[in-house]
Order: C-alpha cells, then sequence, then structure tokens
C-alpha cells in the first residue's frame, strides 16, 4: 500500500475513533473568545493578548513586535532531522537543506491581519543564506505548485511580509487539487477564526515517510507524501487547540475527516508544539479538541 493511501486510511481512522468516543472539547463563546485569556490559564501571555486587541498603532508601522509570540511558534524537532531556523517578517521557519523544504513554519495571525493594502506578491525568490533552500524553477513542470506553508493571504497587513512570504523556504512541493482545495479551505478558516478569537497560533509543515522518495528539479526537493497543520487559540475563555493532517493528493469530503488532536501530529511527526505554554495548559489543549467548538 503506498504512503498517501496509508496515511488517508489512517486518518479516517482516528476520525471515526474520536467522533464514535467523544473526544472532549473546549468550549467557548464567541462573546468570550473575543477578549484575552483566563489570566489563571495564561498568565504569561494575558498583557500581551490586550496589546493583541486593543494596539491600533501597529498598523501604521506596517507590522508586529517581532519575536513577541516565538515562544510558542517554535516547535521542538527531533535532533536528528536537519534544521536552520530563520526569522522572516510574520513568521519563522526550521529549513531542512536534505529535503528542501521546511521542516515547519511557525506563525501568529492576528485578527486585525487578515485584511489589508498589501498586494499578492507573485515574485518567489531563494534564499541564499539557507543551505539547499531551492529555486523557484525547480518546481517548474514537475507537476506540483509551490505550495506556502505560511499562506500569502496571511501577509496582506505588510508588503514586507507579502515579500517574504515567497520565499522559498516557505514553500513544498504539493498537488494542485490539495492546494486549490481543501489546504486552500482551511487557511480561509484560519482567517475567520483569528478573527472571532483575536488571534491564533499556526504551525504548518509537510510530513515524510520513509516511502517518500520522489524528488524534483535540479536541487533533488523532497515530495511529502502529506502536510499537517497544528492550530492553538491562547487568548479565549479556555485556550483550545486543533491539529489536521490532508495526504498530498485530493481530499474528499468534509474537513472534520481530517481533524485530530494536536498530540496526535506530534505522534505522527515527532515534533512537539507549543512547548512554551504551562505544562497543565499543554497537556490540555494538545490532548483534547472539538472540530465542533472551532466551527461553530
Amino acid at each position: 500500500m503506498d504512503n498517501k493511501k496509508r496515511i488517508i486510511i489512517g486518518v479516517g481512522v482516528c476520525a471515526a475513533l474520536l467522533i464514535c468516543f467523544g473526544a472532549v472539547g473546549l468550549c467557548s463563546s464567541r462573546e468570550s473568545a473575543r477578549q484575552p485569556g483566563d489570566a489563571g490559564a495564561v498568565e504569561r501571555y494575558s498583557r500581551r493578548a490586550a496589546e493583541s486587541a486593543s494596539d491600533d498603532s501597529a498598523g501604521k508601522t506596517g507590522g508586529r513586535t517581532q519575536g513577541r509570540f516565538a515562544d510558542l511558534e517554535v516547535t521542538k524537532i527531533p535532533a536528528s532531522l536537519s534544521s536552520q531556523e530563520k526569522s522572516y517578517t510574520g513568521f519563522r521557519v526550521s529549513f531542512n537543506r536534505e529535503n528542501g523544504t521546511p521542516n515547519w513554519v511557525g506563525w501568529e495571525l492576528l485578527g486585525k491581519e487578515t485584511s489589508g493594502e498589501a498586494s499578492r506578491s507573485n515574485k518567489f525568490w531563494q534564499d541564499v543564506d539557507l543551505e539547499g533552500c531551492p529555486a523557484s524553477s525547480d518546481y517548474s513542470r514537475s507537476g506540483f505548485d509551490r505550495g506556502h506553508l505560511c499562506p500569502a493571504a496571511d501577509q496582506k497587513w505588510s508588503r514586507e511580509a507579502m515579500e517574504d512570504c515567497f520565499v522559498m523556504a516557505n514553500m513544498a512541493p504539493q498537488d494542485h487539487a490539495l492546494n486549490t482545495g481543501a489546504w486552500n479551505t482551511l487557511e480561509n478558516k484560519e482567517r475567520v477564526w483569528a478573527k472571532r478569537d483575536s488571534a491564533i497560533v499556526i504551525v504548518a509543515g509537510p510530513v515524510y515517510e520513509k516511502g517518500d522518495s520522489q524528488r524534483i528539479g535540479r536541487a533533488g526537493v523532497r515530495v511529502p507524501g502529506a502536510f499537517f497543520k497544528v492550530i492553538l487559540a491562547p487568548y479565549v475563555e479556555k485556550p483550545r487547540a486543533i491539529g489536521f493532517v490532508f495526504p498530498n493528493m485530493t481530499a474528499p469530503g468534509n474537513m472534520v475527516n481530517y481533524a485530530m488532536s494536536v498530540r496526535e501530529v506530534e505522534n505522527l511527526t515527532g515534533f512537539d508544539f507549543f512547548s512554551g505554554l504551562p505544562d497543565e495548559l499543554e497537556n490540555d489543549v494538545e490532548s483534547n479538541f472539538s472540530f465542533h467548538d472551532w466551527n461553530d
């Protein structure tokens, strides 16, 4: 059985089990979700949450304070993986020179950043400071899209952020049907959630198995069998998180079929997400999820 079929079956089984056994969700109303998080639960972030929700001056400077949420965006990965970390305007990348793709890309999306005047750049560029970063031409005639991990539509708030998000270190070979279909649908949902919940933190990346041996371009960019995304809402009354895994192909059916807990995504990837949270809170939000609470 090939990798994509195994992933589809695995995701379907996980979804079915969670539905059957009634996965526990973290509930919050729409009104409370617009407010900073409970100080007892997210004391370390309450001041910054209030600033995120009320500071209108950020738009005047064209961007956020760099590193403001770095402790949540950064993901711990196995030491065996190649990793070159670099911050760009609005997001951070752990780049893997052996794959020619990111291990992960992390960013915080504020509700007020879901719209802006910066138009889509479409100028893909190679970061020569990162060893193994491919050129845009490595994807040409490959049959795969230059799939954004941090999407351009999240960067309309800043011209610099828009230009940065077209760096090839933010790309991975993505099936066109996924890129324009289910993956795009999830990206649109994230902007809705960011506006509703004041801000969300997102980490996305490719999923590789040993059998994922296909490579494209002169740089030999490795094609992943799937993609993951984990999302945290730290400012709602009861913080919550959710994960998604999509096979790198057409992903039919409802988004809920690909949803799972962050802990399940950690088990699949070997990564440790949101380790900057207090341990008790991290365990709670990563072990439990409710698609209904996200999609109400």
